[in-house]
């Protein structure tokens, strides 16, 4: 049941393409939500819904149906999503999610109007919510995630700047309240009429339903639109110095990768594989070697010297080049039937003196070479040539 919940929760994760059945169901997702909006919009129109009102019908069954059965699957898969806590719980932080409560309301307004039919024209309002699992894709684009990144870093900056904003909307419109309520009492009726004027006016929208007419209300609406042109530029520019920020660190980043090479490797742990229920720590990894990312279960974890590695946990390693040591390239080639190294010898090999054969996979064993070794269609040839090498060297 554990190996089938990963299974599962690899296949419900966005954006984990390494197997064909998690790329599949991405792909079905994708466009079983897009095909749902899609029908939602073409619902909106007389003419196509008279027409095609049956399979519009259809199809947001069959997509609802879909929304249902992932939602089940992700509250059985909870486990996997929250790992540090207990099945109860992690369904329970799954449910009250933002992710499980837009899943939830993807689905759930279908079915309400069955118990509560009066409420019918209210719970399609609810059908907009599916959009929001548009974001989801976001998981595709690290340009997507840039922006969330910004958002989340510019979090205090920018809840500071709506806190202005809401301040100087609830100040305006009790002060144009106050002006204007005597000069026209059924346009500024009460203190929420201001806020509706203020909010359009500090917003730069200008509906023009709602204006002052008194000379002091009109001056004090002149200087109040000005203040609402800087107040919009707040929140504009710290998204936009973050954006910057964001460039430069990246920047950064690329530069110092630049500067210094490092050789990475990535490879999948297997039943038996000695580090299998091993810590990090415990390893005894040479020093100039990097554990640098730990890959489960389509969770990408920090390798923490107190992390134990399990099976089917995707490790990749790096190290740091040796300066002066002269280049090795290395290279991996599979032989087909018309190889000319098929059924020859490893000794009889017509190669390069400066290439030699490193390794060799069959059908998932690795054979260490040997010159009485016969090469084999299929054969996985690992090699290597490096510059200036010495006869004594092979």
């Amino acid at each position: 049941m554990k190996k089938l919940r990963k299974r599962l929760f690899t296949m419900v994760s966005v954006g984990v393409i390494d197997d064909p059945l998690n790329r599949s169901y991405d792909i079905i997702s994708i466009t079983a939500l897009v095909i749902n909006i899609a029908g939602t919009v073409a619902s909106t129109f007389d003419p196509i819904s008279r027409r095609y009102g049956s399979i519009l019908s259809a199809i947001e069954s069959i997509t609802v149906l879909f929304f249902l059965i992932d939602y089940i699957l992700r509250i059985l898969t909870a486990q996997e999503e929250y790992p540090n806590k207990k099945p109860a719980r992690a369904v329970l932080a799954y449910i009250l999610s933002f992710t499980g409560i837009i899943d939830l309301i993807s689905f759930l307004p279908y079915f309400l109007p069955v118990f509560f039919p009066t409420g019918a024209v209210a719970f399609k309002m609810f059908r907009v919510a599916r959009i929001m699992r548009l974001f989801r894709i976001n998981a595709y684009y690290d340009s997507m995630n840039a922006i969330t990144e910004v958002i989340i870093s510019k979090k205090q900056q920018l809840l500071s700047s709506i806190f202005i904003i809401s301040v100087m909307i609830l100040g305006s419109s009790l002060c144009m309240y106050s002006l204007e309520h005597e000069a026209q009492p059924e346009v500024f009726s009460n203190a929420f009429s201001g806020i509706w004027w203020s909010v359009s006016t500090l917003l730069t929208v200008g509906y023009g339903d709602i204006y002052p007419v008194t000379p002091i209300g009109k001056f004090c609406g002149i200087i109040i639109s000005f203040l609402g042109v800087g107040l919009v530029a707040i929140p504009t520019g710290i998204i936009s110095a973050g954006f910057v920020e964001q460039y430069q660190r990246l920047k950064k980043l690329g530069d110092y990768a630049s500067e210094i090479e490092l050789h990475f490797i990535k490879f999948r742990l297997k039943k038996g594989d000695k580090w299998v229920g091993m810590h990090i720590k415990e390893l005894g990894l040479p020093a100039e070697t990097i554990f640098a990312v730990l890959q489960r279960g389509g969770r990408t974890i920090i390798p923490r010297g107190n992390v134990m590695l399990h099976e089917n946990d995707v490790v990749i390693m790096g190290a740091h080049s040796l300066k002066g040591e002269r280049h090795i390239d290395l290279k991996e080639f599979t032989l087909n039937s018309a190889h000319p190294w098929v059924g020859e010898r490893m000794r009889d090999l017509d190669i390069s003196r400066q290439t030699f054969i490193v390794m060799i996979k069959r059908q998932n064993k690795s054979i260490i070479p040997n010159g009485d070794i016969v090469l084999r269609s299929g054969d996985t040839v690992l090699t290597y040539t490096q510059s200036n090498k010495d006869e004594n060297d092979i």
